[in-house]
């Protein structure tokens, strides 16, 4: 057994199956606290959300910060929205069924409540380093629980793990997709998503913001209106596809791939698994982009954190289950994006495979630039201001090298990483609950409306 192969048994084993449990027991106490927040105000959310995108809403009250609201969520949504809803929902439905899909939902739900936690206390904690707002998982560690410990434990991880998660891992992707769809050799790929990369990503947080905020809205709705043209199609198959969700999330329900049934367990597993890394939901890493908003209130940028999660899964994560249900490609025994490729271009012969070789284009190469910045305020916190320009050059040579999939076992280690940066972030949103529940009632009794 090689190093990779340990790691991989270790991650899966000792990281992901406790920490699935633990963001999920999480989810469910923050609810409980915020007495269904996510539920009773999503329409107040969506108002105050992307509501004031189309009332073209100012902020009247002075705030500190470096990005608009609708420029954090979008540096969220480009980490967010990844390979995870094209490869991550067809395996979770070849694993668990398409039962899986309905417990992906139910992570989803309660998945809101602690984007949306980790928001507020990130940026009700913020502060400033050398005049540039900063905040995240480690300064309400440090400031609000009082654990610098454990905040220096998170940095570390994350400046690590976004090597992998949201780099090499990318880069990959990208390149494996452009050389498949269209031909074009990987290091050529790689270069040019290493000099482009290096173009945003030396700007910091306001280029990379400016953007996400183009990039984001494009391939959101690129995928998205690909799908419903597919979906239009084949409505006749989505009741029929609603009550495979439906029955498999409660019952026996055959999978693909010769699998001869997922059982209500394997359903549960492996839907929570990849609802609650597909959203990341739990990580803290959003957090991150978030705190630097100019927001009049922790509350209000926390609505942007509940938005982001039903915009990750239940819109874009849907979508493509329903496409992989009503075309049958969940059928044929192929696994990851190959079975979505399968998937639209039985819906879309001739040009849905591009459309998904596109949106895994743009999902993960935006992917890169919003990790670029997450782990840098991670390695900045550790090693100060004078590390940033350092891990910004390094960042930008390892996508070279994960474009031409270098450094596997690299790739295995961040995968680690990224479970273990949980633990911390989680600790911080139980011990500081009481604050994001006062936080809450005091907006709601006499905040901002």
């Amino acid at each position: 057994m090689n190093i990779e192969a340990i790691l991989e048994w270790f991650h899966n084993v000792a990281i992901v199956l406790p920490l699935t449990f633990i963001i999920l027991v999480v989810g469910v106490f923050l609810t409980s606290k915020l007495r269904l927040l996510q539920l009773k105000q999503f329409a107040y959310i969506l108002y105050h959300t992307l509501g004031s995108l189309l009332r073209r809403e100012k902020i009247t009250k002075p705030s500190s910060g470096e990005i608009t609201p609708f420029q954090a969520l979008t540096t969220a949504l480009a980490a967010t929205v990844g390979t995870g809803n094209i490869a991550g929902v067809a395996t979770a439905i070849t694993l668990g069924g398409p039962g899986a899909v309905f417990w992906m939902w139910v992570s989803a739900f309660f998945g809101m409540a602690t984007k949306y936690s980790e928001i507020v206390l990130a940026v009700h904690y913020r502060t400033k380093v050398e005049g540039s707002v900063v905040g995240g998982p480690m300064y309400f560690l440090q400031k609000g629980l009082r654990m610098p410990f454990l905040a220096s434990l998170f940095a570390l991880f994350g400046a690590l793990a976004a090597f992998g998660i949201g780099n090499m891992v990318q880069a990959n992707s990208v390149a494996d997709a452009v050389k498949t769809t269209f031909g074009f050799p990987v290091h050529l790929t790689g270069l040019f998503m290493a000099l482009f990369g290096a173009l945003i990503i030396l700007g910091g947080i306001k280029r990379i913001a400016r953007v996400t905020t183009s990039v984001v809205p494009f391939m959101a709705f690129f995928y998205v209106i690909g799908g419903l043209i597919i979906l239009v199609f084949f409505y006749r198959q989505i009741p029929l596809a609603l009550g495979q969700i439906l029955s498999g999330a409660f019952g026996i329900q055959a999978a693909a791939g010769g699998f001869a049934g997922a059982s209500l367990t394997r359903a549960w597993r492996f839907g929570i698994s990849r609802g609650i890394f597909t959203n990341e939901a739990g990580l803290g890493s959003a957090s991150i982009a978030h705190a630097v908003a100019r927001t009049p209130h922790p509350v209000r940028q926390g609505f942007w954190g509940v938005i982001e999660v039903f915009i990750d899964t239940h819109v874009i994560c849907t979508m493509t289950a329903l496409i992989l249900l009503v075309t049958g490609a969940w059928q044929t025994g192929v696994d990851g994006a190959s079975m979505t490729v399968e998937a639209f271009s039985r819906g879309l012969p001739g040009t849905g495979q591009y459309i998904v070789a596109i949106g895994l284009i743009f999902f993960a190469f935006s992917t890169i630039l919003s990790w670029a910045y997450y782990g840098e305020k991670c390695a900045e916190y550790l090693l100060g201001r004078r590390s940033v320009h350092f891990y910004r050059s390094l960042w930008v040579v390892f996508i070279f090298i994960g474009s031409l999939g270098g450094l596997r076992t690299l790739w295995s280690l961040s995968d680690v990483l990224n479970g273990l940066m949980a633990f911390p972030n989680l600790v911080g949103l139980l011990g500081l609950s009481n604050v994001i529940a006062t936080l809450t009632r005091e907006y709601f009794a006499g905040g901002l409306k």
